[in-house]
């Protein structure tokens, strides 16, 4: 392979990085229109159909049976509990420190390939750890950065959307550990949207949804997260598979800051500055972590990861 099409590659694959940063914003959006179960059902639904089209669906019979079922079963729990969590926060702020919960994943994958699939490290993945948690802590304290009352009180404020990121971060995880150690090189990320869409409508049909209003801003919305999701999804198969995988997944470590910076953009809501030193913590403790298990012999990526 050149180096022009190896670059082209890379360049597609972050590609992915920035469309995957808006997405916390875009659900958001989507879900004050549709609702969050609702809002959620469309959006899977519309980026499953991009993904038929852009990734096509795969050939179910030749994946392995445990990345079949454990990686499926992994995939929709995470999904469910980001759109969910993000379409149930109380306000536009609070959706986008849920989503910085959200973010502790790529540090938990890298502990989850030490603790499970014996990916090698150095001690730096302990100061890498803390430093993410620590950042965690310094956005739910509010204004005044590290505040343990105040960040009980964002906390108990809505448990629900705090529980399920946080719980999401642990499943995307365990998800990514699964892919690296069954997958062998399969790729179902159309099949499990499907599984994901399925899963929304069944929810909205037997816990009510409630109604959805329908506006021309919904509807941009909806288009933009689905479109975000299913071409990131494609875009970041052809980075991993044919661009440089190091800058890839360096990149994909400041996915939390410039999340945070475009839905605050989208949400037209100010974020304060303990907010971006928070942010800038869980960036920092992620790349602590990596560097701490970077190898010249093997570099563990997940092949989904976002």
């Amino acid at each position: 392979m050149d180096s022009k099409r190896k670059n082209r590659a890379t360049l597609i694959g972050l590609m992915a990085v920035m469309l995957w940063s808006s997405i916390i914003g875009l659900i958001r959006g989507v879900s004050e229109s549709f609702g969050p179960t609702g809002g959620a059902a469309m959006m899977y639904t519309v980026a499953s159909v991009f993904l038929l089209f852009s990734v096509g669906f795969p050939q179910l019979k030749t994946f392995p049976k445990r990345y079949l079922y454990v990686g499926s079963l992994l995939f929709v729990a995470y999904e469910l509990c980001l759109s969910l969590s993000i379409g149930y926060a109380n306000s536009a702020q609070q959706a986008i420190e849920v989503g910085m919960v959200n973010y502790l994943w790529p540090t938990f994958t890298l502990i989850s390939a030490i603790v499970f699939n014996k990916q090698r490290a150095n001690l730096w993945v302990i100061p890498g750890f803390f430093l993410s948690m620590l950042g965690i802590c310094w956005v739910l304290g509010g204004d005044h950065g590290l505040d343990i009352a105040e960040m009980a009180s964002n906390v108990l404020a809505n448990p629900l959307s705090y529980g399920l990121a946080f719980a999401g971060a642990v499943i995307w995880a365990a998800y990514c550990t699964v892919t690296t150690r069954y997958a062998e090189g399969k790729n179902g990320v159309t099949f499990f949207f499907l599984l994901v869409a399925a899963a929304l409508w069944a929810k909205y049909g037997l816990a009510g949804g409630g109604p959805m209003q329908l506006s021309v801003s919904g509807i941009v919305y909806l288009v933009l997260a689905a479109c975000a999701m299913g071409f990131g999804y494609a875009a970041w198969n052809v980075g991993i598979l044919r661009g440089n995988v190091t800058v890839l997944a360096g990149a994909s470590y400041f996915i939390p800051v410039f999340s945070a910076a475009i839905s605050a953009m989208l949400l037209h809501a100010p974020l304060s500055y303990a907010f971006w030193q928070g942010a800038a913590m869980v960036c920092g403790g992620s790349i602590l972590c990596w560097t701490a298990t970077r190898s010249r012999r093997q570099q563990s990526v997940c092949a989904d990861a976002r």
